[in-house]
């Protein structure tokens, strides 16, 4: 029986991410600093899909959370056989004006943790033979946006490296890096729904970008950009000069 463990499971696509994994009959290790709402959201699953689900309520940036987090996705006894790194949060993109505390909080989060969750990961993986590691990344990973862009452009790097490097080993990785989701991301930041500057068909659906992020990882793809629409936006922000570029990314903020 799968065990997929998910970080920033109870809201937004991490919460997605745990739907679908469930309806597919994987069995589930939720993390995220909510326990109440990942009860919740565990009891939801279980009844709905018969599977079982774990609670792991943790702090990813506290040291000794993290690190027994690590220990689940490390244990031989209980393996997991997809890890989905999708805790995160954003920031304004004034970097000067932002404190550095919370920079350096933000940078621990998109890179330290996924990185010490996916070293614990891979030794049992690379024995078995088999295992999944999906990043949550974003289209900003391709084009410079403040320090947002360069957290999720180390997350989308280390995929495409690990992913030709264990993909011939059984254990795939990849980046998936949706463009303006709904989910409540964006209300964190102080934007309500409406306000954050991106129109309309610029919009997807948390559900479409899992379902085509889970489809990538099942192929072995190392990037998984989801719809159409954001496929030929990464391809034309590759050709066109950081003045064109950058203004694109200033928008939703």
């Amino acid at each position: 029986m799968t065990t997929a463990l998910i970080t920033g499971a109870s809201s937004g696509l991490g919460a997605e991410f745990a739907t679908q994994l469930a309806a597919r009959g994987a069995d589930l290790v939720l993390v995220a600093r909510d326990r109440a709402a990942l009860d919740a959201r565990a009891a939801e699953l279980r009844e709905r899909h018969g599977v079982t689900v774990e609670v792991l309520a943790a702090d990813l940036l506290d040291p000794d959370a993290r690190d027994a987090v690590a220990e689940r996705v490390a244990d031989r006894q209980h393996p997991i056989e997809v890890l989905v790194n999708n805790a995160g949060f954003g920031l304004p993109l004034a970097f000067e004006r932002n404190p550095i505390d919370d920079e350096v909080r933000h940078l621990a989060l998109h890179v330290e943790v996924p990185m010490r969750l996916s070293h614990a990961a891979l030794p049992g993986m690379l024995e078995r033979g088999h295992g999944r590691i999906i990043n949550v990344a974003s289209v900003a990973g391709f084009m410079p946006r403040s320090t947002y862009g360069a957290v999720k452009g180390w997350q989308i790097s280390f995929s495409r490296w690990a992913n030709h490097r264990y993909a011939p080993q059984g254990v795939t990785v990849t980046a998936v890096c949706p463009g303006y989701t709904h989910t409540n991301f964006h209300e964190r930041l102080g934007l309500p729904p409406g306000e954050e500057g991106v129109a309309g068909p610029m919009w997807l659906d948390a559900s479409q970008v899992v379902r085509e992020g889970l489809r990538d990882a099942a192929r072995g793809k190392a990037v998984s950009v989801p719809s159409l629409r954001y496929k030929v936006l990464v391809g034309l922000a590759s050709m066109l000069p950081d003045a064109l570029v950058i203004p694109l990314g200033t928008r939703g903020r």
